[in-house]
């Protein structure tokens, strides 16, 4: 626990579990969920030396389908190119627009960080445990902690129920921590990589065209 506030050190929980890997020489499984290449970037990088990944793309929230596609393309393309100890391989989830705006639905006018994104992280997570279940995964995670504007204790918590009810264990993480954030945009532009300007949603992106218009900048 964090002594000044009482909140949990999700890094410090993750320092004990892989040391632990370290100390046993084992290397397990680890399906990892991400939300795109540049977040994967730096967690790809992390983790290699740790475990065998797969890295499930499972995004129905990101609209339109043709940034969707773009994302996917990407964290492929990372994936392919990224040296790394123990290379990780990338498992495509489906495609469903429709599961993500019925998981929201009343919620649609909820600010950006609110119960709409619970809901959402409860969606995407619930998909990674249960393939992680079926698949007899050793531990399942998202790369969504690594982002400054995401609430690294709500999507652990999420993440603890899930593993709790679908019988695999949920790995802890706060990936923003250590400059892991600043790593992953290092490695962003090392490589290339796509960033998007909104989180995915059509939620977000109207939030990003609002924006853009209160400043006077051209709405893509």
């Amino acid at each position: 626990m964090d002594g000044q506030q009482g909140k949990i050190n999700y890094q410090r929980e993750l320092d004990h579990i892989l040391s632990g890997f370290s100390r046993e020489g084992r290397v397990p499984r680890l399906l990892l969920h991400a939300c795109c290449a540049p977040c994967s970037s730096y967690v790809l990088e992390y983790l290699s030396a740790y475990f065998q990944i797969t890295v499930f793309f499972y995004n129905p929230n990101i609209g339109p389908r043709a940034e969707y596609e773009k994302r996917a393309e990407e964290i492929g393309r990372l994936i392919s190119c990224l040296p790394v100890e123990n290379r990780a391989r990338l498992e495509l989830g489906a495609y469903e627009p429709e599961r993500f705006l019925a998981a929201v639905r009343g919620l649609e006018q909820e600010p950006e960080g609110g119960r709409r994104c619970e809901a959402c992280f409860r969606l995407r997570l619930e998909e990674a445990a249960m393939l992680a279940a079926l698949g007899g995964y050793d531990y399942f995670c998202t790369t969504l902690t690594i982002s400054p504007l995401k609430d690294a204790a709500l999507l652990n918590r999420i993440g603890l129920e899930l593993g709790r009810q679908y019988g695999v264990a949920y790995l802890p993480s706060d990936f923003k921590k250590r400059e892991g954030y600043k790593r992953s945009i290092q490695l962003s532009q090392a490589y290339g990589l796509y960033r998007q300007d909104y989180c995915g949603c059509i939620f977000s992106k109207a939030e990003r065209d609002r924006s853009r218009a209160g400043a006077g900048a051209p709405i893509k």
